[in-house]
């Protein structure tokens, strides 16, 4: 059996990626709000998301709503860029 969402477990856009950011609430059966880093809350419905294990969950990218889609190809905009992860296999979504 699947393990539930819950608060607080980390976002992830494939597993081995680092986080993109973590959930916030459970609106119901259907209905998480997750928190983007950088990027501010979602609401994100139950078929975006691809898996849940280990208190993570992996969201499929193309089921995500396109303003959620677009706070994850920022997610390190405000870091320092010395240091930032601009390659899609860290975390980044391709932008093209």
């Amino acid at each position: 059996m699947p393990q539930a969402i819950e608060p607080g477990f980390m976002v992830f856009l494939a597993d081995g990626n680092d986080p993109a950011g973590a959930v916030r609430e459970i609106r119901d059966a259907d209905h998480a709000v997750i928190n983007i880093e950088n990027g501010g809350d979602f609401t994100v419905a139950a078929d975006a998301v691809r898996d849940v294990h280990d208190d993570k969950v992996i969201l499929d990218y193309a089921r995500l709503p396109p303003p959620m889609q677009e706070a994850l190809r920022h997610l390190h905009d405000a870091e320092y860029r010395a240091y930032r992860a601009a390659d899609p296999a860290q975390g980044t979504p391709d932008q093209h």
